[in-house]
């Protein structure tokens, strides 16, 4: 039978291990709580707390939860988010990751019409969504590749900074920093990168090396699931992303002594867990 093995640097970052055990808190004493979005980006794990009573709403849904208790996920909310919960007395129980927070509190700081801001990170994501609407004054521009800052608008006499949505690739961001520093040589470039997600990098990319073939596990709409299992196929081609046991191929693991399971910050243990015990309880059916 091969040997199967979890890599130690793979599942929850505190951020989310922040927000889930605030909810699941909050469900021992309550029925049911509001989650404005889902809490987590892995299906499996948001439907293992909807069976506990997580109730999952858009800001749609805010004006008519007058009263009720609603809970922020760790990717961030703007500001007009808590003037909503003011206006419909909706009490809210804030999971905003800290190193989350302490970057739109630096975007306020620095929020006004002589500055330009370049922020690297995924149009539409919930914790970006976050951060623009930290900037009233500020020329804010999303980049998503190196590429893409050649043919920003910029103006040279503004005071030009860089950020980053916390959890992108430090090799993407060093590559749009370079690119940025050769149109505006004085550009600041301030590094919002979360190390406890960066630093997996190079964890990840070892684990890879070391085993037959990678099984890297993450919900379908996880942007660091996908740039992490990158990392993972970079180093060792026989890597799959999965999302549930279901999904795997047992054609993969043919020939495998040594099969790795990872997954990205949005992925449970649990989830881990059970993917190593789907592929031993199959691979002892076929010994046996």
């Amino acid at each position: 039978m091969p040997q199967v093995t979890i890599s130690s640097s793979s599942g929850f970052c505190f951020g989310v291990v922040y927000a889930v055990e605030m909810a699941e808190a909050y469900l021992k004493e309550h029925p049911y709580l509001y989650c404005l979005g889902d809490i987590v980006h892995n299906d499996e794990e948001v439907q293992r707390l909807k069976e506990k009573g997580l109730r999952i709403i858009s800001h749609a849904d805010l004006p008519k939860l007058a009263g009720e208790t609603v809970l922020i996920r760790a990717h961030g909310e703007p500001p007009e988010t808590y003037q909503l919960a003011l206006r419909y007395n909706i009490k809210l129980l804030d999971a905003s990751c800290p190193v989350v927070l302490k970057l739109q509190n630096r975007l306020r700081d620095i929020d006004r019409p002589d500055v330009q801001i370049v922020l690297l990170g995924k149009l539409g994501h919930p914790e970006v969504v976050g951060l623009v609407g930290q900037l009233q004054q500020a020329q804010l521009f999303i980049v998503s590749s190196p590429e893409e800052v050649d043919a920003l608008p910029l103006e040279p006499h503004k005071s030009t900074y860089l950020f980053s949505q916390t959890t992108k690739p430090p090799a993407l961001f060093a590559a749009v920093a370079e690119r940025l520093k050769a149109r505006i040589p004085d550009a600041i470039i301030a590094d919002t990168l979360c190390r406890q997600v960066s630093n997996r990098e190079p964890h990840l990319e070892a684990f890879a090396r070391s085993q037959d073939v990678v099984l890297f596990v993450a919900g379908k709409k996880s942007s660091n699931g996908r740039s992490l299992f990158s990392i993972c196929q970079a180093a060792n081609p026989r890597s799959y992303y999965i999302s549930s046991p279901e999904e795997i191929d047992w054609t993969w693991l043919e020939g495998a002594e040594k099969i790795g399971i990872a997954g990205a910050t949005s992925t449970p243990q649990w989830l881990m867990e059970k993917v190593k015990a789907h592929i031993e309880a199959h691979f002892a059916t076929v010994v046996a």
